[in-house]
């Protein structure tokens, strides 16, 4: 009996968080809203892209994984072949471990975009808070050095809201919904980047 009950509320708990997630990108998408704010996330990536620029992305934890994400599908590939596009997630050990011991782990991110951000890149800033104080610090960076900065956030945005040149958030105050919404976007903006740059792979 302990068994079969166990089981039962495992099975509740599975399509509970099922339904959760259902819920918060129905919500999502049904802001008209948030589908133009991603349209012109897709169409700032590509002006970088095709004016020699670069794009890089940060954020912690999960949020890093996800700068990651997005920057290993453009550096290599997404669902067909095509040449690789110039995108960089901050995360080198060697320079997070350094900035981290010697200014402060609130400018891991920024000294990083001020040595090697230029007009015309772009920052995809990630952060499920709106609050996180080196995404801010980056954000602060690559605006003051002519950068355009796409803001992946959540709850209310927080601080990066007002910040950033495009910013998209996931209304929720749970953070691992809000990280499914998020890579959802990033997918889409993979996808948005590669219509534009590479037609012939939608052919």
């Amino acid at each position: 009996m302990a068994s079969y009950a166990g089981h039962f509320f495992c099975m509740n708990f599975i399509e509970s968080a099922l339904k959760d997630a259902q819920s918060t990108l129905n919500n999502f998408v049904n802001n008209p809203a948030n589908v133009e704010q991603i349209q012109k996330a897709v169409d700032t990536f590509v002006s970088s892209f095709k004016n020699d620029g670069r794009v890089f992305s940060c954020g912690n934890g999960g949020s890093m994984c996800d700068s990651l994400h997005f920057a290993e599908e453009l550096t290599g590939r997404y669902r067909k072949d095509r040449a690789p596009l110039p995108a960089t997630g901050i995360s080198e050990a060697g320079h997070i471990t350094c900035i981290a011991n010697d200014f402060g782990f609130e400018y891991i991110f920024s000294r990083f975009v001020e040595a090697w951000g230029r007009k015309g890149d772009t920052l995809l800033a990630i952060s499920t808070s709106g609050n996180s104080a080196n995404v801010i610090k980056a954000v602060e960076v690559a605006k003051s050095k002519g950068m355009y900065v796409v803001g992946l956030l959540g709850k209310d945005g927080g601080k990066l809201k007002s910040m950033v040149d495009v910013p998209l958030i996931v209304d929720s105050p749970i953070t691992d919904r809000i990280q499914e919404v998020h890579i959802k976007m990033i997918h889409i903006f993979i996808e948005g980047i590669e219509r534009q740059i590479f037609p012939e792979n939608y052919l």
